[in-house]
């Protein structure tokens, strides 16, 4: 069985048209969608389309419930609260009420057995979709937020930065990010997981497609933050 974890598309079709050839080439088998569909974005009607065609299972990211309901106070820098809610309302206006329905009531954790392995996938942590875990925090802190539940495999997206690691004889993965890597790799991230009957092996897949073209689009469709996100497509 070869499983494809993605996530945090922000809103970036071009990526994820690119995501999905690469999955059909691989011969995936089974794709799953970690959230963060549509905001921070060129085309977030067309990459939501696109998720819901994909006809798997999805949950619900910090940026899905944000486009549902705004983005708070003391969710995101202070500095960064006014431009966000510009993006979010930009990102809003593009959606019917439909689509906003369906973001709402995405569930938020997905639980998987093949034969004897198990995984556990969610956004941030188990209880959070806002909360940031990074890779760089100790064992202890991983096992605390993110491997609490008893699973083989801990999946997980919101960062941006993809990596994998294995701790007292579990794996933890992050998927990095579909639209908007935060890793200075300028290609699409997502996670491969493939199961036998006795063994498990776990891969990061980085693709690549047009950015130019994306940052075009930011252009063209008078994007309220193009150059921020054109900074981390370069």
């Amino acid at each position: 069985m070869r499983l494809a974890f993605v996530s945090d598309i922000h809103g970036n079709a071009e990526a994820f048209d690119a995501v999905l050839q690469d999955i059909k080439e691989k011969n995936i088998d089974k794709t799953y969608i970690l959230g963060d569909l549509c905001f921070r974005g060129p085309e977030p009607k067309r990459a939501l389309d696109l998720v819901r065609e994909t006809n798997t299972e999805v949950i619900k990211g910090n940026a899905d419930e944000w486009v549902v309901r705004g983005i708070r106070a003391g969710e995101v820098p202070d500095e960064a609260y006014s431009i966000m809610n510009k993006e979010r309302d930009w990102s809003h206006a593009k959606l019917a009420e439909e689509d906003l329905d369906y973001l709402n009531n995405l569930p938020e954790e997905l639980n998987l057995a093949f034969g004897r392995v198990n995984i556990h996938a969610f956004h941030a942590t188990p209880e959070s979709l806002f909360e940031v875990v990074q890779p760089t925090e100790s064992d202890e802190v991983l096992k605390e937020k993110l491997m609490a539940k008893e699973a083989d495999i801990h999946i997980y997206a919101h960062i941006h930065k993809s990596y994998i690691r294995y701790i007292d004889g579990k794996c933890l993965i992050n998927t990095g990010s579909v639209g908007l890597p935060f890793d200075g790799l300028n290609m699409a991230s997502y996670a491969i997981v493939d199961i036998t009957e006795n063994s498990f092996e776990c891969s990061i897949a980085r693709v690549q497609y047009n950015t130019e073209k994306v940052i075009e689009q930011l252009n063209n469709f008078d994007y309220p933050n193009t150059a921020f996100i054109a900074n981390v497509l370069t």
